[in-house]
């Protein structure tokens, strides 16, 4: 003869093991798309959901170092690497040290391409010490933060924008990048 269950046991077991169930297989699902999102970040990063097919980068006019003014719509027909920087960021100050005067060299020779980098920080003075000499894309100042901010919605740097030739905007990285990466500068020349 058997031992009459408790429905109580019974149910409260069978949910303990649904949950364990549960939890096992939410473990395992975010383990795998962790590994996929390592394995494909460079793809996922070139096309992000929130870049529409025809969404126009906003205009701007801001001012190099020599005070030159520099609008954003006087490179339409160029593919445009808009890059944000600020001194107060180490990542920014490494990544502009160490890859990013390789790809300033490789933009120059390349008048279908135009790289430029616009800090929040004041001047040229407080900049200066940390420009590579080899650097020759502009630098254009905007420290009250209108163009970053208040258009980009730019908080935290550094953070690229990909702008293809009729000024669509194409992709955004809010990371550093390593910018001698063969994928990288296939995905900019590819428009």
């Amino acid at each position: 003869m058997t031992a009459p269950r408790n429905p109580n046991i019974l149910v409260a077991t069978g949910l303990f093991v649904v949950a364990a169930l549960a939890a096992g297989v939410g473990f395992g699902a975010a383990a795998l798309d962790g590994e996929h999102r390592r394995s494909t970040a460079l793809i996922t990063a070139l096309r992000p959901d929130y870049v529409g097919d025809d969404r126009i980068a906003p205009d701007f006019n801001l001012r190099d170092r020599a005070g030159r003014s520099v609008r954003l719509s006087s490179l339409r027909g160029r593919t445009v690497v808009l890059h944000f920087w600020s001194k107060e960021c180490p990542p920014c100050i490494e990544e502009l040290a160490e890859s990013l005067p390789a790809f300033d060299e490789l933009v120059q020779g390349s008048p279908e391409l135009a790289l430029v980098l616009v800090t929040v920080d004041p001047d040229w003075e407080s900049i200066a010490p940390l420009i590579p000499p080899s650097m020759r894309a502009p630098i254009l100042f905007d420290p009250d933060r209108s163009v970053v901010e208040r258009r980009y919605g730019t908080k935290l740097f550094p953070e690229t924008w990909i702008i293809d030739p009729r000024g669509v905007i194409r992709a955004r990285f809010d990371r550093t990048l390593e910018w001698t990466n063969p994928a990288l500068l296939s995905f900019v020349r590819s428009f």
